[in-house]
């Protein structure tokens, strides 16, 4: 690419970083490291946070000689290549002179970026980079790397962001206070139902701008990133893991499902679909710690990664709403794809999630005041305990109640938490 075009795009990129008001998100101590990879799901606010990092140096004193920011989505840069890495190089040291610090949006656009990526840390460049596919953190990009960047996941914003955002104080003192703690409430409902994109967080009507999040953001990368034809089978696709949040769900049943509404679908082809939306990171699959490998594998739960999308789909949606936001805060917590976020099916109980390091079961319901509901909730929790080692036992609920703590019949405690107060811890 020609170096003036380059030049072009760092300094309009400058202009963009300087005049964007951030709102500050919980980060990572991004000075403890050299370079790091953010990788998450289109619009959750990746580029917020390499924003925010440029921000606070700018305003310490770092000038723009020591940083160069581009986004690989800039319509001047659809011809970039892995060569033209050295020219961006170059145009900065022809600008500035010196070694600066590197962001980079959005590189997996770029075939083969890895290597470039690579190659400067091992120069001893400090390197920022965000992605949005989850291959890039599968085991051959890792060894790509070479260990050289610290991976961190982005998610879209939590609660106390969400809540930030907002202009909604959130500490102990506001939860004592009766207006402050209602709008707590308010919010956390909207949070809820909503989502946590942050460019909607602040919009009174979100589900035009999620909707088109959804269609071109999610479905339209999908189509065109894998080369796919059916955008109807993988609509109908979407909309029936939607409708299955918080059940298990097999691969040869998705397929039935498929074929019986979308046409005639293989196996096969069903899988490569459910791959195609885990590597946008529309979805999140949890495994069953007592299941068997082959099982662990393919009959999983799915999450969304964002509670407004997932409600795209949604008519009488509360109870899957509420688990699929505990989902969500417990991956931001922990991470989607480690050994340390399950969910329990032993055949004869289901427990929604449970955490082996922690040795803590999760039970989500919309409400107690059901007894019958109440004996179902309560007793799951007492009957993992006989099974797997549980220090901690909670019941996440959708409405507060006046008890804090039940005693189950084996005589241990089991915690009641109002969702919002749980997501916020």
């Amino acid at each position: 690419m020609e170096k003036e075009v380059l030049k072009r795009v760092i300094v309009d990129n400058q202009k963009e970083v300087e005049r964007y008001e951030v709102i500050a998100r919980e980060t990572a101590d991004f000075d403890a490291y050299g370079c790091h990879v953010l990788v998450g799901a289109r619009r959750v606010g990746k580029s917020y946070i390499l924003y925010q990092r440029m921000q606070q140096l700018l305003k310490a004193g770092t000038g723009w000689d020591k940083m160069l920011y581009v986004n690989m989505e800039d319509e001047r840069l659809a011809d970039f290549k892995a060569e033209d890495f050295n020219r961006l190089l170059e145009a900065h040291g022809e600008m500035y002179g010196g070694r600066p610090m590197l962001f980079i949006d959005e590189i997996q656009n770029i075939e083969h970026w890895e290597k470039f990526a690579r190659r400067m840390a091992d120069t001893g460049y400090k390197v920022m980079i965000t992605g949005s596919n989850s291959k890039m953190l599968s085991g051959e990009i890792a060894s790509t790397l070479g260990g050289r960047y610290i991976a961190h996941e982005i998610y879209p914003y939590s609660l106390k962001e969400y809540l930030d955002a907002n202009g909604v104080e959130s500490d102990e003192r506001a939860l004592l206070g009766t207006e402050t703690r209602a709008a707590i409430v308010r919010h956390a409902s909207a949070y809820l139902h909503g989502g946590g994109l942050p460019a909607a967080a602040r919009m009174s009507a979100k589900r035009d701008y999620l909707n088109s999040v959804y269609q071109k953001m999610y479905i339209g990368d999908i189509m065109q990133r894998n080369g796919l034809t059916n955008s109807m089978g993988m609509r109908v696709l979407v909309r029936k893991m939607a409708e299955s949040v918080c059940r298990p769900i097999s691969y040869n049943r998705l397929t039935n499902i498929m074929s019986s509404v979308g046409g005639k679908m293989s196996t096969a082809t069903t899988i490569k679909y459910v791959e195609h939306c885990e590597d946008a990171w529309l979805l999140i699959r949890l495994r069953n710690i007592v299941a068997h490998l082959a099982e662990k594998e393919s009959n999983c739960k799915y999450y969304f990664v964002d509670n407004g999308i997932l409600n795209l789909f949604m008519t009488d949606s509360d109870s899957m709403l509420l688990e699929n936001v505990v989902a969500l805060w417990l991956f931001r917590k922990y991470g989607h794809d480690s050994e340390k976020v399950f969910f329990y099916n032993d055949g004869s109980n289901e427990v929604d999630f449970y955490l082996p390091e922690e040795e803590t079961a999760i039970q989500v319901s919309m409400t107690l005041r059901d007894e019958e509901t109440r004996r179902r909730e309560i007793g799951a929790l007492e009957k993992i305990g006989r099974r797997m080692p549980c220090r901690r036992r909670i019941v996440v609920t959708g409405e507060e109640t006046e008890e804090r703590e039940v005693v189950g019949k084996d005589g241990n405690g089991i915690e009641i938490v109002v969702y919002w107060r749980f997501i916020m811890g």
